[in-house]
């Protein structure tokens, strides 16, 4: 295995200027009204930012959604689906399905699908290559454990997790695609990788896609995941190789969430 690469390639990529993404992850939050009365307020006060909103919502809600941010530049993400197009799947929603809604982008691979539903790096995969087959731009959700990391293996651990989707669809997938680093420790704890420690391995991480394709890496977005919020947003957005955000807790309310945003711009 190749180690992430650390180089004067670095100084190439960090000059581009990419645009940034600001995805609110709702995951299993929101009855029928609230989400309507959330996705209505954030249309109602969005302001023009140069950067890219979305908002990955449960699939129940997806039509009610799809039919409130009509015209409106919220972007809508679904949290899951199966690779398969149709079958015996019980419970299942397909990729193709989520094309009625105006669902845009695909998360594949957050931690805790990965933890609680046996998501592994194969199915993973394959619910990326289903995403881009479909129209639809997969965010790939990586991360580290505390245990890994404390025993230095972070990178280590990303680069498999990257491997895993490279060999299934090819480098050149990656230009219809997004990377979101979430560090497994800093979800829903509290707790944020420094603005230095994440743009270190943000760093890494497009090193580690430009000895792959140069091209890809440089226009790569790559976003931060880790208990982002309207305190420290700024700081990390202005990281060089930081191009946007994942955003669970914040994305439920919605006056911080724009706060995010208005960061990115």
């Amino acid at each position: 295995m190749r180690p992430f690469v650390r180089g004067p390639i670095l100084l190439i990529l960090m000059n581009h200027s990419r645009t940034q993404l600001i995805a609110g992850n709702w995951k299993m939050n929101c009855s029928r009204s609230e989400a309507i009365q959330l996705a209505s307020h954030v249309v109602a006060t969005l302001k023009p930012v140069d950067a890219q909103l979305l908002i990955c919502v449960p699939s129940i809600h997806l039509a009610d959604i799809s039919r409130l941010i009509a015209n409106s530049r919220v972007l809508l993400g679904a949290q899951n689906a199966h690779w398969q197009e149709k079958g015996a799947y019980t419970g299942e929603i397909s990729v193709n399905m989520l094309a009625d809604y105006q669902v845009s982008y695909l998360l594949v691979g957050h931690s805790e699908r990965r933890q609680m539903f046996a998501d592994d790096n194969k199915k993973v995969a394959l619910k990326f290559e289903a995403a881009l087959k479909n129209g639809l731009t997969p965010i790939l959700c990586i991360g580290e454990t505390l245990e890994q990391r404390q025993q230095n293996l972070t990178l280590n651990v990303l680069q498999v997790q990257c491997e895993a989707v490279v060999k299934q669809v090819g480098i050149k997938a990656f230009a219809n695609a997004c990377v979101a680093y979430e560090p497994i420790w800093a979800i829903g704890t509290g707790q944020t990788a420094t603005p230095e420690q994440a743009q270190q391995v943000h760093q890494a991480l497009r090193a580690w896609f430009a000895e792959q394709d140069e091209e890809i890496a440089t226009n790569l977005q790559i976003l931060y995941g880790g208990s982002m919020n309207a305190g420290n947003a700024e700081e990390l957005l202005a990281q060089p190789d930081i191009d946007g955000g994942l955003i669970g807790g914040a994305s439920l309310k919605a006056d911080a969430f724009l706060k995010i945003y208005s960061a990115a711009g």
